[in-house]
């Protein structure tokens, strides 16, 4: 293979701020991955980061929210950029069993092999990563 080609894809679509948005990231993402069997676990992970950035962040009611999606032979890359606004960043709780939120990010934790946020105040992308080869249950260390 050239050192220029790469055989990875990458899609990128922006949504408006709207709750209704979240539907057409989950749509977006299950077209791009049809037939994959990694398609149900991302389409769950594009809807909690979605939900995610319009709840949480800026990005909801007149903000906007990007999502990126790359595929290779070896992972699937699921990124959500917000527009911040927040004063504190995307982490994984352990909220008691009473609490109304905070149990999303770890939800994608537990699915994905590989979650990264990277970002400040002025916006957060948080990136899910599910490796093509690993076996269901088998997520790295």
């Amino acid at each position: 293979m050239h050192e220029y080609t790469s055989t990875a894809r990458v899609w990128g679509l922006t949504c408006p701020g709207f709750p209704e948005e979240v539907s057409r990231a989950r749509r977006w993402t299950r077209d791009i991955l049809r037939g994959s069997p990694l398609a149900d676990d991302a389409e769950l992970i594009v809807s909690e980061l979605s939900a995610n950035a319009i709840l949480h962040t800026a990005s909801g009611g007149l903000g906007s929210f990007h999502l990126a999606l790359a595929v290779s032979p070896k992972v699937v890359a699921l990124s959500v950029t917000d527009e911040g606004g927040t004063g504190t960043g995307p982490k994984v709780e352990q909220p008691n069993e009473d609490a109304v939120h905070g149990r999303g990010l770890g939800m994608v934790s537990v699915i994905a092999h590989r979650v990264i946020v990277h970002g400040s105040h002025s916006g957060y992308t948080v990136t899910a990563e599910l490796f093509t080869d690993a076996q269901p249950g088998g997520h790295p260390c």
